[in-house]
């Protein structure tokens, strides 16, 4: 046997024998970060990469870690929807939106945000292209999904996209080629759009190699799906859609504390530990469609929140305008911007919020945080802590009536920090929640 063949034997045997805990399962960068959704549209006035670009000042002082840019790429104009159409209905994926700017504004924006130290992931759009889409003509047919007359077909009432065929592989290169020219230019990582809607089979084909190639990005998936949820295969992190629409019902008195642990059992059978889950109270869906977090949580959106960027492989979001409060629904085929991005309380919370996830191993996304420990409380109180290594974040929010506000005395082992107030606490401490209000203690 030649050495070098007996040197690599040795190391893989050496990695087969390696315990699981010395496996990188994502990025370095990744296990603290809080992802910032950007509409680029509602953004500024401008509504541009300029405008985007502006205000990244004022993010890296709220402390986000990645900006998530939605489709910023050409849309189509056969069959837009409203006047400016949807950023969904692409039809140049390795060309820019000209309402949001040029090439060249997108490549200063990018080199801007990596500048001051953003990771920046862009929104891919795979399950389907608009009816105009460059592929509609330079592709053959099966390219796309066609009905019996050949005519290309659309899900749900998207009618301003059009299918893309999944059992024509060459869609899979094609998609994969498509994600390297944005790749090559130096993004880190995408958000893909309607994963659960492509086949499994698609991303298990590319992205091992995409991971592979550009081993320090991140993939998160708009999907549910544990056969997505392999960090060295497939995605690092999944949408946690089962908790958002339970956190939901949660603040309206629909669902109870024990419906939420339950949930938190179900989901870690569920999904391995190593699997991230994005959080949140808010994003463009929702926003637009369902609702602001004010509309379907009320008084209880910010102790929603609060469980968002606590509870176990919870990676949380930051959906545009959240961090001033908006609370008003944004127009999606139109120009709705915001103009007043004035700080507020709300702006302390969520910056108080990121950097309780930042501070707190305990807190770390998949398998570097800490397990859940439930306390005993009363009905309508969720309580408990997590631990690592001596760091210990204590959590108490209440969802119980208006009008029965919750008592509870807990005993601290040691010093805590209020996170909110700053205050320090020890020893036996007597508190009273009313509905909508939290604690958060960090040691």
């Amino acid at each position: 046997m030649k050495p070098f063949i007996a040197t690599a034997l040795a190391i893989v045997l050496m990695a087969a024998c390696a315990p699981k805990s010395a496996v990188q399962y994502h990025p370095e960068w990744t296990y603290s970060s809080v992802v910032y959704e950007v509409n680029i549209r509602q953004f500024s006035p401008e509504g541009t990469f300029a405008g985007v670009q502006a205000q990244l000042p004022r993010l890296k002082e709220l402390g986000v870690d990645v900006l998530w840019l939605m489709p910023m790429y050409e849309i189509g104009t056969e069959g837009r929807k409203g006047t400016l159409g949807s950023y969904y209905a692409i039809s140049d994926y390795q060309k820019v939106n000209p309402e949001f700017g040029t090439m060249e504004d997108f490549q200063a924006l990018l080199d801007a945000a990596h500048e001051m130290g953003f990771k920046v992931i862009l929104d891919w759009v795979a399950n389907q292209t608009a009816p105009d889409h460059v592929w509609m003509s330079e592709k053959p047919a099966d390219f796309y999904e066609r009905d019996a007359q050949g005519n290309a077909i659309w899900e749900y009432d998207w009618t301003d996209t059009r299918s893309l065929n999944y059992e024509n592989e060459d869609v899979w290169w094609a998609q994969d080629q498509a994600m390297r020219f944005w790749l090559a230019k130096g993004v880190d990582g995408f958000r893909c759009d309607a994963a659960g809607e492509v086949p499994a089979e698609f991303w298990q084909g590319i992205l091992p190699k995409l991971n592979a190639d550009f081993p320090d990005i991140y993939l998160l998936a708009e999907a549910e799906r544990d056969n997505l949820a392999d960090p060295l295969e497939t995605f690092d992190a999944n949408y946690a859609w089962e908790l958002h629409h339970l956190l939901n019902s949660l603040a309206q008195g629909e669902k109870t504390v024990q419906d939420l642990k339950d949930y938190v059992a179900r989901d870690a059978a569920r999904f391995p530990k190593e699997a991230f889950r994005l959080t949140f109270t808010s994003n463009h869906d929702e926003n637009s469609w369902s609702g602001t977090e004010f509309e379907r949580e009320g008084d209880a959106a910010c102790a929603c929140a609060v469980l968002c960027f606590t509870l176990p492989g919870s990676q949380p979001l930051v959906y545009t305008g959240q961090e001033i409060g908006l609370n008003r629904r944004l127009a999606f085929f139109e120009k709705d911007p915001i103009t007043d991005w004035s700080p507020n309380e709300y702006t302390d919370f969520w910056t108080k919020l990121v950097a309780l996830k930042h501070a707190n191993p305990a807190l770390a996304a998949g398998e570097r945080g800490g397990d859940i420990v439930w306390w005993e409380a009363p009905d309508g109180l969720v309580a408990f802590h997590r631990e690592v290594k001596g760091n210990k974040v204590i959590v108490l929010a209440s969802f119980a009536p208006a009008d029965a506000p919750i008592t509870r005395t807990i005993k601290l082992d040691g010093k805590y920090t209020n996170v909110f107030t700053g205050e320090t606490l020890s020893g036996e401490q007597t508190v009273t929640l009313a509905h909508g209000q939290y604690l958060v203690l960090s040691k």
